[in-house]
């Protein structure tokens, strides 16, 4: 396996790659998920859906195919997607007669269907998910994290009112927050995105920004409040209490597969996967040692360990495989199976097993009366202490004290010269667009959000050194 600071992206295509999560195909940018990143993918739906639906939305599914024509009613929205939009133009041997875009996000055509659907204040709000595949022909790809088709969620939803809509938007950036720490276990930074960092037709975007073990950022999930932009664009309107006409007020919010490829980089070694316990398609290995084929009490004893364990709906797998422990250990560490558990002769004489943490330097001794009890503990022990490993790292790379262009550069400088991380920077920014391009164009940080509870406050400009505005996270992202 590649080293993970001389060459972070030759290392992230290794793992994937060597752990069975996805193959290539012949049409560029596109990926096949395989089923462990798929199972993945299925986990974080898991917990993403419940929450979606105790919150009151619902699921359905809207069509793939959008007419140009309505790309052209949100004059903001077409220009922030034209570049990527792949075209279908002819159709059983004919072209057509209106071209018909593959989504990159469906606001459009739901907000031409809500028109439909939307008449009385009795209608609202509506509050609706669906779970899809995208299409944004990306330039430079990288499987997970960018890829010319992808899967996600956009939730799209419709309010009486602004106060209702914003309260939507805040509330489902808050369950990004809680999935991604508590079911990923990645520390995020929420808060709002600067205009030019803001998604086309909103009027404000809200992002959650996770720390990826190279520095670099990824933007692990957005929840936009669109006003009344789409609504008068699609003649979204409803009769009000007092019988006159409103438009509505909507948002959209969305995560995708790029939060794989996010937990990836956020927790793998040189080993390879390290997956929390929450999203792992295999949470325990059962591993026999020794001469264990002339002992059949090893495998009764695993095989009740096995039982016990599916009982309580652990997802469990018994490699009793004839390669060597030695490889199958090394398999199942690259495929980022948070938990261990090896019995051997000698074990079974002592009454005990050996645990091993994904994470951990040294095994544990357990008593086989309590084995299952141990690893029940060790999930929920391993889950905490990932989200807090990668919050230490996390904090030791980001910087509050640079505050000035030229500080920036020589901080970058510094870290490539050292071969560290130059990670991410706190800093000031006056709100010129003009002062925000320049940070880019001179270094490649990007304003990643505008934190809601920074750790300090900047004063001053890290461009300009006039009065600021904001304090902004700056950083390197994907």
């Amino acid at each position: 396996m590649s080293n993970q600071l001389e060459d972070f992206s030759k290392w992230y295509i290794e793992t994937i790659q060597k752990a069975d999560l996805m193959d290539y195909t012949p049409v560029r940018g596109c990926i096949a998920f395989k089923p462990d990143g798929y199972e993945i993918w299925e986990h974080i739906q898991e917990a993403m859906d419940r929450r979606f639906k105790e919150t009151g939305h619902r699921n359905a599914y809207f069509p793939m195919l959008i007419p140009e024509s309505f790309f052209q009613k949100e004059k903001d929205h077409i220009e922030g997607f034209s570049p990527e939009l792949p075209w279908v133009t002819e159709a059983a041997g004919e072209q057509l007669e209106e071209r018909l875009a593959l989504r990159p996000t469906s606001e459009t055509m739901i907000g031409h269907l809500y028109s439909n659907w939307i008449k009385s204040y009795r209608d609202l709000p509506v509050l609706i998910n669906q779970w899809a595949n995208v299409f944004r022909w990306e330039k430079k790809t990288l499987p997970f994290i960018r890829t010319s088709e992808f899967l996600w969620q956009e939730g799209h939803t419709a309010h009486v009112d602004e106060e209702d809509a914003r309260k939507e938007t805040m509330q489902m950036l808050d369950i990004y927050k809680e999935v991604v720490e508590q079911v990923l276990a990645i520390p995020v930074y929420d808060g709002q995105k600067t205009p030019s960092e803001r998604f086309a037709g909103a009027v404000d975007t809200y992002s959650i920004e996770a720390m990826m073990k190279n520095g670099k950022a990824v933007q692990a999930g957005t929840s936009h409040y669109l006003g009344t932009k789409f609504a008068e664009a699609f003649n979204i309107k409803y009769l009000n209490k007092a019988n006159q006409h409103e438009y509505v007020h909507t948002t959209s919010w969305g995560t995708s597969t790029r939060l794989i490829g996010s937990v990836i980089m956020v927790h793998g070694d040189e080993q390879g996967l390290v997956l929390p316990p929450r999203i792992a398609p295999t949470q325990v290995v059962l591993i026999p040692v020794g001469p264990w084929k002339k002992n059949p009490q090893i495998m009764e004893q695993l095989d009740e360990i096995f039982a016990a364990l599916k009982a309580k709906g652990i997802r469990v797998r018994l490699d009793d495989s004839d390669q060597s422990p030695g490889f199958k250990f090394n398999e199942w560490e690259l495929k980022g199976v948070p938990v261990r558990i090896e019995l051997g002769p000698r074990d079974l004489e002592n009454n005990q097993a050996l645990l091993m943490a994904r994470d951990e330097d040294e095994k544990q001794t357990i008593d086989l009366s309590h084995v299952v009890t141990a690893i029940e503990e060790e999930l929920t022990t391993m889950q905490t202490r990932l989200l807090e490993k990668a919050r230490q790292f996390r904090d030791a790379n980001t910087h509050t004290t640079i505050d000035t262009l030229p500080q920036l550069q020589q901080h970058i400088e510094t870290a490539k010269d050292n071969g560290t991380i130059p990670g991410w920077v706190l800093a000031g920014w006056c709100g010129e667009d003009t002062c925000e391009e320049k940070v880019k164009e001179e270094t490649k940080y990007t304003t990643r959000n505008i934190p809601f509870n920074p750790p300090t406050t900047k004063t001053t400009c890290i461009c300009c050194g006039n009065e600021a505005k904001h304090t902004v996270w700056f950083a390197q992202a994907y």
